[in-house]
């Protein structure tokens, strides 16, 4: 499966992004799909998760509350709508998918989007 994410950009603190991952090759229904950031400097990290029937989910501690990850298995796509963003938001965002089990780590993860920057200002 090939992965595309779009939607990001500079947005103030505050503020609010929509994040999508489009998914060819294969139905996107065939995976446990997540969202991992990198930001400058650091390790990539565990965002959101999402079950193929879009029935489990899970986030990293720190965007609970203000992040929701969906999927639309008919259009192939996930999405990740970001509420009240921080600076420390401020990342490269990759869409995943994992052939497996459920994952938060990147290891569990065997196809990866491109990545779209998402920065944040104060």
């Amino acid at each position: 499966v090939q992965l595309q994410a779009s939607g990001g950009g500079l947005v103030q603190a505050g503020g609010s992004l929509r994040l999508s991952c489009a998914a060819s090759g294969r139905t996107v229904s065939s995976y446990v799909m997540s969202w991992f950031r990198q930001a400058p400097g650091k390790e990539r990290a565990f965002v959101a998760t999402i079950s193929r029937s879009g029935g489990t989910i899970d986030y990293a501690a720190s965007v609970k509350g203000r992040f929701t990850i969906s999927r639309d298995n008919a259009k192939n796509m996930v999405f990740l709508q970001m509420n009240s963003l921080k600076p420390e938001d401020t990342a490269v965002y990759y869409c995943a998918a994992s052939r497996q089990a459920w994952s938060t780590s990147i290891y569990g993860y065997d196809y990866w989007g491109q990545g779209t920057l998402v920065t944040v200002s104060s």
